[in-house]
């Protein structure tokens, strides 16, 4: 069929045609954006997941939803190493700028700014632009130390966009790669937040063990986030997700060859986008048959394995390449540390360090105390292919 009106959207972080199944979520984003507005408690969020389910494309939604409900939004990915202090600065700076716009929180907004100059000189942040001609606050945001200067900062915020009738919603993509002081920090700064009632929401996205970093950061994390899982599709939603797109496009698609591409792929969106956008492009078409979603499948399988978890591995030293290769083998997880070890002859205790590591690159997880799992759907599958 046509390649230039295929629907799908298989790139990483790239909207579905139709984001099925995702009701619950965004409508609860909806209300934690309309109660922050309105001056009312709202819960901040944190959408937990494996790779390849669509949180990136959630969060992108959220910050739309957002918009449209009068937050300011900023948008933040936190890549390994980065100190959260470094990423928030000119994200806030844009906040208290528009702020200082508006003739009801200019006199907080600069006074917020004054804290960002003081803030910058604590973390060493170079800046440029308007905070270099503004003289810093002594005490506010000034120590140093992101615990106690952050909630500051954030109450500035806070109280500058409610007195502008506007709210702030954060969004940070891959939460995991904080450092546990960093998310400590933001923890505590949305506490101080929801304490005062200001219009200020967190929405993070990760992978599931975050849950379990923040409750270890800050006991209260527990009762300040909401945690969505997002998981693979229904097989209803997944079969949704395929066949609007196709028939918006005057084409179809048979029972059975819609039935072959969900169950195959698990209902995993990124899994289905791809596919479905392979035998869009081979599929003589009108109608994509059985035939041609199993035709499909060779080269979708060929663009998974050269793509999405080629790169994954390729971020893998040679040890930790062999320590995923004997979890793989184990066949389908959650895989107990002690059959992983049993397996390569080693001791857990020897395996502690290429196992940090690994968790550390964001390839497994754990699911409970002394098991792991792949925090890539499939991947097990990737790597008995490999052999």
């Amino acid at each position: 069929m046509d390649p230039y009106r295929n629907p799908f959207a298989p790139g990483a972080g790239s909207r579905p045609p139709e984001l099925a199944g995702r009701d619950a979520v965004l409508e609860q984003a909806r209300i934690s954006c309309g109660r922050a507005i309105k001056g009312r408690s709202a819960r901040s969020m944190m959408l937990l997941g494996l790779r390849g389910v669509g949180k990136t494309v959630l969060l992108n939604e959220i910050g739309r939803i957002a918009e449209s409900e009068g937050l300011l939004v900023s948008r933040l990915e936190s890549p390994e190493g980065e100190s959260l202090a470094r990423l928030l600065y000119p994200e806030m700076r844009k906040v208290m700028r528009a702020l200082s716009g508006v003739a009801t929180a200019k006199h907080i907004a600069a006074r917020g700014l004054r804290g960002l100059r003081n803030f910058a000189a604590a973390f060493k942040i170079e800046i440029a632009g308007v905070e270099v001609g503004v003289e810093p606050e002594v005490g506010l945001a000034d120590t140093g130390d992101l615990q106690y200067d952050l909630p500051d900062l954030f109450l500035v915020i806070g109280k500058a966009a409610q007195a502008a009738g506007r709210g702030w919603a954060l969004l940070i993509d891959e939460v995991q790669y904080l450092s546990n002081a960093d998310l400590s920090a933001l923890i505590v700064a949305l506490h101080r937040i929801a304490q005062e009632g200001l219009p200020v929401i967190l929405v993070g996205a990760g992978l599931p063990q975050i849950a379990r970093l923040a409750g270890e950061a800050k006991s209260y994390a527990e009762r300040l986030f909401h945690y969505p899982p997002i998981g693979a599709l229904d097989p209803v939603s997944a079969g949704q997700a395929i066949e609007k797109p196709i028939i918006e496009e005057q084409a179809t698609i048979t029972a059975d060859a819609l039935r072959l591409i969900v169950e195959r792929t698990k209902g995993y969106p990124f899994f289905l986008q791809e596919w479905a956008s392979v035998v869009w492009n081979d599929a003589a078409g009108p109608e994509i048959q059985l035939a041609d979603a199993e035709n499909a499948y060779t080269e979708t399988l060929a663009l998974l394995d050269d793509g999405f978890f080629k790169v994954r591995i390729d971020r893998l030293t040679k040890a930790e390449v062999q320590f995923v290769k004997a979890i793989a083998q184990l066949g389908d997880g959650p895989y107990a540390m002690a059959d992983i070890a049993q397996a390569m002859s080693r001791t857990q205790k020897s395996l502690g360090p290429v196992r940090s590591s690994v968790i550390a690159k964001g390839m497994i997880y754990s699911t409970d105390h002394g098991y792991l799992d792949f925090s890539v759907p499939l991947f097990a599958d990737y790597m008995r292919r490999q052999g």
